[in-house]
């Protein structure tokens, strides 16, 4: 059976999701199974009465797609240098995965999105690595190995993928989707030997 790597995230205006689903052709052309979820907005103004499903897109991740993942791709918009608010949210519910350590063991890598070239990618990521941490996962990084950290102009980090959305840049560019696709590649390569060897 192949190994499931989650590919969780939160979008607003698309960019971050573009992330994930270039993560996730990552994840499959390492032969392993790519599960897209996102998370629910959050807000003061958030009502009982909002849709318990999405409108369109990924479904609403569960905790029992953390628990049936072998691996996990994280993302996240940037919000003042940190994750946006809904993911956080997700994260903080999480806290009976972290007492039955579930999560220990697995690896996982993060992804953003800033509207400007030092809006906090590298923070943001870091931030959203500090959970994961908690969770005792193993955090995995994008190796300089990979060429497209030398030649990309916009986004991309050994920290994780990244994407510069800007007015002259509103689409991810070659350089961010190859590296959004070698992270979850090598998340997944991962996850594989880590479960084939236990």
């Amino acid at each position: 059976m192949n190994s499931t790597i989650l590919v969780l995230y939160y979008s607003r205006g698309g960019r971050t999701a573009a992330l994930a689903r270039h993560a996730a052709r990552g994840v499959e052309s390492a032969g392993a199974i790519a599960r897209v979820r996102t998370v629910p907005p959050v807000a003061a103004t958030t009502t009982a009465s909002d849709p318990p499903v999405p409108g369109e897109g990924p479904p609403y991740a569960e905790l029992a797609d953390l628990v049936e993942a072998d691996g996990l791709l994280l993302g996240s918009p940037t919000r003042f240098g940190n994750m946006a608010a809904p993911l956080k949210h997700f994260l903080d519910s999480t806290s009976e995965l972290w007492l039955a350590g579930t999560l220990a063991d697995r690896p996982a890598g993060v992804f953003t999105a800033t509207s400007s070239a030092h809006g906090g990618q590298e923070s943001t990521l870091l931030s959203m690595t500090l959970p994961l941490l908690h969770h005792g996962m193993l955090i995995v990084g994008v190796p300089y190995t990979e060429a497209a950290l030398f030649d990309t102009r916009t986004g991309g980090s050994p920290y994780g993928a990244t994407h510069l959305a800007t007015a002259w840049n509103t689409a991810l560019s070659k350089d961010e989707i190859t590296v959004a696709h070698a992270l979850g590649a090598r998340v997944a390569r991962i996850a594989m030997r880590l479960r084939k060897g236990s």
